[in-house]
């Protein structure tokens, strides 16, 4: 069973301009609106690739409503914990050029009373044979560690957790042993405290996770591509060329995959690629919406590995 944990999930507005102008008018062509949050991204993707999860999280007001109502209409059972005040909503501007700005509202404040309602819920799927997905943000009210403390609680009842998270969210959970975690090529060149860093320094630094007992590491690049390791094996697959429309969920696209590998135990030589090219789908959608499995199936088979 596969939970996805979204405490900041949003209502994603996506506009396409020609150019952006600094200080003037701009014009807007199209107009985009989805259900979006990082988790929620991950849930959807895994439907479209065949499989299932459960969205658990946060939720408020109209915006909230209208995700539980939108995953139920795709097949997706929901347990969102209602707060007050209205969900976020984040607006990503999109460029002719394929350069996005994104504009993240800081959703509604959670109380301390909501956060434990949570980890109850938690507690509640947390077993044996469950993967529980913590990727996003946090909203205000939610304690840097929270990722921590669940990964702790899943760990307790002999669950797994799988982590895409930044800054000290990724850096307070990664002293409780993720199993599986994506971090990008900026959160590691943050952590480590380097810049421009290769591959091959990328594949070392991921390695010490692994030597710490997490046992998969997924680095996304954007679009070179991204590094897979496990114990003693490291793969790279080099980014696919295709006509970008929005790089939001991307790197979601390859969390859905880990998630989806990890429930059909696929090995990493299955995995990988499908992973690529479900990233490379999510780059061609218009707004934040997820690739096709057909898109997916189509770009799987231009998809190139090479070992590190």
């Amino acid at each position: 069973m596969i939970i996805t944990v979204t405490m900041n999930p949003a209502i994603d507005k996506t506009i396409t301009i020609p150019a952006f102008v600094h200080g003037g008018l701009n014009r807007i062509q199209t107009m985009e609106s989805d259900i979006g949050g990082k988790g929620i991204n991950v849930s959807r993707t895994i439907k479209v690739l065949g499989g299932l999860s459960k969205a658990i999280g946060f939720a408020g007001g109209n915006g909230g409503e209208r995700i539980r109502t939108s995953l139920k209409q795709i097949g997706i059972q929901t347990d969102f914990i209602p707060v007050n005040g209205e969900t976020r909503c984040n607006t990503k501007i999109v460029e002719a050029d394929g350069v996005v700005t994104e504009l993240n509202e800081p959703g509604a404040e959670v109380t301390p009373m909501q956060i434990e309602a949570l980890l109850r819920i938690v507690n509640a799927y947390a077993a044996e044979g469950a993967l529980f997905v913590l990727s996003g943000s946090v909203p205000k009210g939610v304690p840097v560690d929270i990722y921590a403390r669940i990964t702790e609680n899943v760990h307790m009842k002999g669950g797994k957790v799988l982590l895409d998270a930044d800054g000290e969210l990724f850096r307070k959970a990664l002293d409780a042993k993720p199993d599986i975690i994506k971090p990008n090529r900026m959160e590691l060149e943050s952590l480590y405290g380097v810049q421009d860093a290769s591959l091959e320094e990328l594949r070392s630094m991921g390695e010490k996770f692994i030597e710490q007992g997490i046992s998969k590491v997924a680095i996304s690049l954007g679009s070179e591509g991204a590094i897979f390791l496990e114990k003693e094996k490291a793969l790279y697959g080099k980014g696919l060329q295709v006509k970008a429309n929005s790089t939001v969920g991307a790197g979601d696209a390859i969390v859905a995959t880990l998630a989806y590998a990890w429930e059909r135990k696929m090995t990493m030589e299955q995995y990988a690629p499908l992973a690529i090219a479900a990233s490379a789908g999510a780059v061609t959608t218009v707004g934040t919406k997820p690739p096709t499995r057909e898109v997916v199936n189509s770009l799987l088979e231009k998809v190139e590995m090479v070992t590190l």
